[in-house]
């Protein structure tokens, strides 16, 4: 049996400019994460591994789950989000696109990036696209091969890297789901036969009530 579940880490910082500035969970975004370990330790929800990238707004989302779980969890870079940060500012370098300043510019900023990104338009400090996708692949490799329950906390465009993998996303529809990934949602590949299928997306049940709406966050 192999399950593997990606878990997006809680709100951070949204209002930053650099990676360095984002990388902290708000208020929020901890209760956020604390949530989701007691919805899961309360229904009992168990797994083989809890892998979390270094970044630390992923590595204190892991911390919380793990810890209402009451189990450890290792830590792999390969998880980390890509540099979101250093692309933009490179997409506005070559060609002028500015940082979006609303939701509705960072909709129709995301697409821009992760087009000009695949296509070589523009150039990251950190990795190319390929190099991105390729850690992507070798994480859901390793999660196949070991087998069991795995759940992987990351980031949005580690989550949306993966349903293009795995269901074969166009880089529009792949933008379109990175855009809509909430702060610690649930995304859970099954396999079935040889292939692992969908089986939820954004799923956010301890999120799920009327005193807790305003909680359902995407940036």
């Amino acid at each position: 049996m192999v399950e593997i579940t990606f878990v997006r880490h809680g709100q951070a910082n949204s209002g930053a400019k650099d990676e360095e500035s984002y990388d902290r969970l708000s208020d929020l975004g901890a209760q956020q994460a604390a949530w989701l370990g007691d919805f899961m330790a309360e229904n009992d929800r168990s797994f083989d591994r809890i892998v979390s990238g270094t970044l630390r707004r992923q590595r204190d989302t892991a911390a919380a789950v793990a810890g209402a779980l009451g189990v450890g969890f290792d830590q792999d870079a390969r998880l980390n989000e890509m540099d979101y940060f250093g692309l933009s500012t490179s997409l506005e370098k070559s060609h002028a696109v500015a940082w979006p300043s609303s939701r509705a510019d960072f909709i129709a900023h995301v697409p821009q990036v992760l087009s000009a990104w695949h296509d070589g338009l523009i150039d990251s400090p950190a990795e190319s696209f390929d190099a991105f996708e390729t850690r992507i692949r070798a994480m859901i490799a390793d999660a196949e091969q070991t087998g069991g329950r795995v759940m992987y906390v990351c980031s949005a465009g580690v989550i949306a890297m993966a349903a293009r993998i795995l269901m074969g996303l166009e880089i529009p529809s792949y933008a379109n789901m990175l855009i809509h990934v909430y702060h610690t949602s649930q995304h859970r590949f099954v396999k079935a036969g040889d292939t692992l299928a969908l089986q939820a997306f954004n799923a956010v049940p301890h999120l799920d009530r009327k005193d807790r709406q305003d909680a359902l966050t995407y940036i």
